[in-house]
């Protein structure tokens, strides 16, 4: 017989009471964080909803089903495109998997739209601009224009805005942004130093140092500039030039839009300058003492130009040379050569050709594994877009739909499409904009009797010249992401520019534009 507990020991054990909660303190639960924002999770739903929506309740009179259930589609692409919903490029996908599912176009038919001949010219111009990054060609060709202009600092920013601009023709603009806002974040430490030194009472903190502010904007605004002067040189341009193919079998040439993008980056740059240095951030001093310093630090650094960097300098001018001459010299001397053509083949000269003080080539696949293929894919899911609007009838509805507006005048047109777009930009990925609104540019043009390629380059002005918010365009982010910009002073700055640039459409579109494009159609 076993004696009787006492006392608390002989009491059973209260279920209710947990002996591990002692020994452990209770811990709130946490909340698991969504992988969604907010507006992400409102594009996510609303673009299946969307498209269900038009398909089984929108029915305009003289709109077929097929053509209803593009327009759905459209809204599903478009609201993810614009929400950022899932990443754009999958998104960009959803044509390749639904057309052929909605009996809009099969599947080979919609795929050939993912591999258009310009979509392999934006391969071959990065595998290029890839091969300069690799062995710094690009940072010895921007140092070099930089220190060429002087240590005012009016002519500091101009210099920087002048390479970013160069550079921003041949290599992605948001690459060469990404390149030149380091640099720009090292001046602007310079010049913020040497004021100290001077004696000069100056507020230099980032977002208060006019300087600085109007250096990281010049640089971001001068790479979008830059980038309008080549088919490559921004994914509108190239977008623009495919989806003119798609539709109407028509050729817009590199040398041709360098014929019409150069003149205007000429003349919108030193414009943009002299806005930022005597209206928006007068510059008050006109000296930097040592201002060159970095620079000419940085070129000391680079040293000598290697052997790498003649041969990637001399295979670029002579890809260059042979985009600028192909149309009028190169394609009678080499029948079928196009600009695709000549850039696979520079590329390919790339990857033959060895280097010498490293191992491998001038270009090893390790380095085209950088390229950015969600772009390429964007590009292609336009593209698709473009062929089951045209396909399904949808773009001969809504060339119907505005016979009313025939007696607007062209530069009321023009003004509508610029604007409109340019404010859709700033809210949205100006190559998701610009992908978007082409099909449907086009087919208004065609129901109002105009040439669709003179409206078309005018929504193409209108995606690419927005300066107001970070995601208006890549550069405008990056710029911003550094640290050294307020959103208010990028609105500030970047709302006037807007409405210069919307003017400077309308203009450009309504005179130089048939001059240089009114022959093709």
């Amino acid at each position: 017989m076993q004696p009787a507990a006492s006392g608390s020991a002989a009491r059973k054990p209260d279920p209710s009471f947990d002996n591990e909660s002692i020994q452990k303190p209770h811990k709130p639960k946490q909340k698991i964080p969504s992988s969604y924002s907010k507006t992400q999770l409102i594009g996510l739903i609303m673009g299946p909803i969307l498209f269900l929506f038009i398909s089984m309740f929108v029915s305009p009179q003289g709109m077929t089903q097929e053509a209803a259930t593009v327009l759905a589609l459209v809204a599903w692409v478009a609201s993810w495109w614009v929400t950022e919903a899932i990443p754009i490029p999958l998104t960009s996908l959803l044509p390749l998997a639904l057309f052929p599912l909605l009996g809009i176009m099969e599947t080979g038919e919609v795929s050939a739209s993912y591999g258009d001949p310009l979509i392999f010219l934006f391969v071959g111009s990065f595998m290029i601009a890839l091969s300069m990054e690799k062995w710094n060609l690009h940072r010895r060709i921007a140092l070099g224009i930089i220190a060429f202009i002087g240590t005012n600092p009016s002519m500091i920013i101009l210099g920087f805005m002048t390479a970013t601009g160069f550079l921003s023709m041949w290599i992605s603009n948001t690459a060469t942004t990404m390149m030149m806002v380091p640099m720009a974040i090292a001046v602007t430490k310079h010049v913020a130093d040497s004021l100290n030194r001077n004696g000069t009472s100056v507020d230099t903190t980032p977002g208060n140092f006019p300087f600085g502010t109007a250096l990281m904007l010049g640089t971001a605004y001068a790479a979008t500039i830059g980038g309008f002067g080549t088919l490559i040189g921004a994914p509108a341009n190239t977008i623009l030039a495919a989806t003119v193919s798609k539709l109407y079998d028509v050729q817009i040439s590199f040398a041709q839009w360098m014929l019409f993008g150069v003149p205007l980056v000429v003349i919108l740059l030193p414009l943009v300058w002299l806005y930022l240095v005597k209206v928006a951030y007068p510059m008050k001093a006109k000296n930097i003492p040592g201002g060159r310093a970095i620079i000419k630090q940085e070129q000391q650094e680079l040293g000598r130009m290697s052997f790498e960097e003649k041969v990637v300098l001399s295979v670029f001018l002579f890809i260059a040379l042979s985009w600028t001459t192909r149309s009028f010299l190169l394609e009678k001397l080499i029948p079928g050569i196009d600009d695709t053509t000549i850039a696979l083949l520079g590329a390919f000269l790339l990857f033959i050709i060895p280097a010498k003080n490293k191992e491998g080539n001038i270009l090893g696949w390790d380095t085209v594994q950088k390229l950015p293929w969600g772009i390429l894919w964007l590009f292609g899911g336009g593209l698709a877009v473009a062929a089951g609007i045209s396909s399904s009838g949808l773009d001969h509805w809504i060339g119907g739909q505005l016979v009313n507006f025939t007696d607007v005048p062209l530069w009321v047109t023009i003004a509508l499409i610029v604007g409109v777009i340019t404010m859709l930009t700033e809210f949205t990925s100006n190559t998701a904009t610009a992908t978007m609104v082409y099909p449907i540019v086009a087919a208004g043009a065609t129901a109002l009797g105009l040439d669709p390629i003179i409206l078309m380059v005018a929504a193409c002005m209108g995606a690419t010249f927005a300066f107001m918010f970070p995601v208006a365009a890549p550069p405008n982010a990056i710029v911003f992401a550094s640290g050294y910009i307020k959103m208010a002073s990028m609105a500030r700055t970047g709302v006037w520019l807007n409405l210069g640039g919307v003017i400077f459409s309308i203009i450009i579109v309504y005179l130089f534009v048939p001059v240089i494009f009114g022959g093709l159609m």
